[in-house]
């Protein structure tokens, strides 16, 4: 490449000074710089002043390499690189051209180095990256008692923090006190910030003992409180920092006051922290715009949320995701698909955190086509290889029950994660299938992908349904094993699953086991006992429960009253029920109702289930649930006048349910009224109604085998139906011996 042509000085002895006055005057660029240069070694003169090295490198250091080197070449023809500042600006040169191995060998070559050798090569590191080898080079120079600058400080302290190494951080600070570097603000300011990562004591130390604060340390200390959660400290310091005057509010500490705000669900201060972010004319910064979004949304108040994101003066796609993920929060998905198309409208594209949202509500609408659609959003824009979006995805198809697809993607993965294994042992006991989720955990054993609490949830799951005693003991050990039995969700599930094995003494065995109770922990234990029987066990659990000062939600209390249900007392449950307002605080829901419905019906006292149902909201009456529980009651006491009523109820409300259709066919039969039960099941085939068969389940040889009434599908289904013959023939003949002996 060919320099420009500069005009040459009329004098060849005032090259040096030509540049000298040209590099003062600062009009050149790097090209004239080293074009002056070459053309000065054209003309035969040579450079007699070794002060004009650094800024001709410096020059060169924008350049390709090449052109350094020549120089470099040429100074060392001049035996310039003897002088120890010659050296430090060749080192220096290819340090920040990212020629390390050439700065080395120049630092290795120099006959001395000083303080500013040291630092460069220490600085060179630290810059690009390489932590280790830069505090590598620090040590060594802290032997030989080297004079570090401010910047080989603060990226030094910064290193420490980026490595997480605090014991190495300590030994820096004590280093930099015994230095008399401790007063200098940027560096109060790196430690204050290595020590906001990981440990907030050391930091509100170095924080009160600091003379001057500017606004970076007001915001550091703000930062750290809102990373370690303690948001309140974190708005109390904010409060402490605006009212001092002399401190100008940035940007950046409004975006981690706006985020304390978020996380604390402080709405009242959100809109005060606003209030400052416009008078101080913040309002224009995009992160700050993204963090006032942000926390409306989380806060629910997606009105100031739409506003503040109106306007504002630019956006860019995090705008659109912060809104669009508070939409999602809280279950607005279809506000959120509208937006997402604004989006592609205003012409930004989505991203990684934009799909995964999207498929949220697919999986909420269960909505198989948008699933489709997100999925060659997916392909089209290259996003097949990001984990969080095909894991995502997965969870997605899962959900929509097309789990087949699920695995399609699962087993195209080259790296499958904790999240990917657990994501697809998910979706199998979604679909139903919690035999395929077992073996998907066993291979996954076998891959020797360490499962986390939520792979571990799934897994529980899948033996709640099989209800294998053996098998879930099995599930517990691995919970145990892997040191995941005492967190409250693993605990819960494990008692959940003895429960629906029958094993009401394992369940609570595992409840006691469970260091911090909650209130779902308890409500599980007391729904435990319901669904086993113990109806007086759960009363006696509510009262424990409220000794230990939990207060029933309206979960708790609806186990309670299926307990009462389930167990016949149903004088305690309507006192229950009649005082869950004013004991508990709790209003009564549709699900509450529903259960009442049950209870008074399998007394025998529908009349009372009936005032019950008169007496509620109307707009709770339209409840298939309990207009079915008073349908089951009618069926078994054969009240086929006021099942009637009930039945046209169930019909109308749930009329794609088999259920409803067949639990009024079998009142009309019992009560002898053939031609209304044909009629129901006519209804059936004339409406298209999907029919769910009931099963049995048995398990032979480690896996569970479903068997339906008329189902030929099994590969021994021949030998099934000849043994099902042979015991039909054995109750005939038993039947006939009872027959006989009367």
């Amino acid at each position: 490449m060919r320099f420009p042509t500069i005009p040459l000085a009329p004098i060849l002895p005032n090259w040096n000074l030509g540049i000298k006055d040209s590099a003062n005057r600062k009009w050149w660029d790097s090209w004239e710089a080293c074009s002056r240069y070459h053309q000065m070694k054209k003309a035969g003169a040579q450079l007699t002043d070794p002060t004009l090295v650094h800024s001709i490198l410096k020059a060169c250091s924008s350049l390709p390499v090449r052109h350094g080197k020549s120089i470099h070449a040429s100074l060392l023809k001049q035996g310039f690189d003897s002088l120890t500042s010659t050296g430090n600006s060749i080192m220096d040169f290819y340090m920040k051209t990212g020629a390390l191995d050439s700065a080395l060998f120049v630092f290795d070559s120099m006959r001395s180095c000083d303080s500013v050798s040291w630092n460069i090569m220490i600085h060179g590191h630290l810059s690009r990256g390489a932590s280790d080898k830069g505090l590598w080079w620090f040590r060594q120079a802290r032997v030989i008692a080297f004079e570090p600058n401010v910047s080989t400080l603060v990226l030094a302290i910064h290193a420490c923090r980026s490595l997480g190494d605090m014991e190495e951080g300590l030994k820096m600070h004590g280093y930099i006190i015994r230095s008399g570097f401790l007063d200098i603000p940027s560096v109060q300011n790196s430690l204050l910030s290595m020590y906001a990562d990981t440990d907030m004591e050391r930091a509100e130390e170095l924080f009160d003992e600091m003379c001057e604060r500017d606004v970076i340390s007001w915001s550091v200390m703000i930062g750290g409180y809102v990373q370690t959660g303690e948001t309140q400290m974190a708005l109390q310091l904010f409060l402490e920092m605006a009212s001092n005057a002399s401190i100008e509010l940035d940007g950046i500490t409004m975006v981690s006051v706006l985020k304390a705000c978020a996380n604390t669900g402080d709405i009242s201060m959100g809109r005060s922290v606003h209030g400052v972010v416009i008078c101080r004319g913040l309002d224009y910064d995009l992160f700050v715009g993204n963090s006032i979004i942000d926390m409306y949304s989380k806060c629910d108040d997606h009105e100031s949320a739409f506003k503040a994101f109106n306007e504002m003066p630019c956006r860019n796609t995090v705008s659109w995701n912060s809104i669009i993920s508070g939409l999602v929060r809280t279950e607005k998905h279809s506000e959120a698909l509208s937006l997402f198309y604004s989006m592609g409208k205003a012409g930004f594209r989505a991203d990684e955190v934009t799909l995964v949202n999207l498929l949220q509500s697919c999986k909420y609408f269960v909505d198989p086509f948008q699933c489709k659609f997100i999925h060659s959003i997916v392909i089209r824009w290259g996003y097949e290889l990001n984990e969080l979006v095909i894991n995502s995805l997965i969870d997605a198809y899962s959900k929509c029950d097309l789990i087949e697809l699920a695995w399609k993607l699962f087993d195209r993965l080259n790296t499958k994660d904790t999240v990917s294994w657990s994501a697809m042992i998910a979706g199998f006991n979604h679909c139903g299938k919690p035999d395929e989720a077992i073996a998907l955990f066993q291979e996954m054993n076998q891959a020797q992908e360490k499962p986390n609490g939520v792979t571990i949830l799934s897994l529980l799951e899948a033996f709640s349904v099989s209800a294998d005693l053996k098998r879930s003991k099995w599930a517990h050990g691995i919970a145990i094993r892997r040191g995941l039995a005492a967190e409250v969700a693993v605990g819960t599930a494990i008692l959940d699953m003895y429960a629906k094995c029958g094993e009401i003494g394992l369940s609570r065995k595992a409840f006691d086991q469970i260091p911090e109770k909650n209130i779902v922990s308890w409500g599980a234990m007391i729904a435990a006992c319901g669904m086993n029987g113990l109806a007086r066990d759960a009363l006696a659990l509510l009262s424990e429960m409220k000794l230990h000062g939990l207060k029933p939600n309206a979960v708790t209390t609806l186990s309670v009253l299926s307990a009462c249900s389930h167990g016949g007392l149903v004088e305690e449950g309507l006192s229950f029920f009649e005082n869950m307002v004013q004991d508990h605080g709790v209003e009564p829901g549709l699900e509450h109702y529903s259960c009442m419905v049950d209870m008074l019906s399998r007394a025998g006292k529908l009349n009372s289930a009936m005032n019950l149902i008169e007496k509620m909201p109307e707009r709770m009456r339209d409840g298939a649930g309990l207009w079915g529980a008073l349908l089951s009651a009618c069926r078994s006491s054969g009240n086929s006048r006021l099942g009637a009523g009930a039945a046209f109820r169930v019909l109308e409300l749930e009329p794609q349910s088999s259920a409803g259709y067949f639990l009024a066919s079998s009142m009309y039969a019992a009560s002898g009224l053939w031609a209304d039960a044909a009629r129901m099941r006519w209804l059936v085939k004339a409406r298209g109604v999907r029919v769910v068969a009931g099963y049995s389940l048995v398990h032979v040889e480690d896996k569970a085998w479903r068997f339906v009434a008329g189902d030929e599908s099994h590969p021994r289904a021949g030998e099934i139906w000849g043994v099902v013959e042979q015991l039909h023939d054995c109750m005939k003949i038993a039947e006939r011996n009872e027959s006989d002996c009367s």
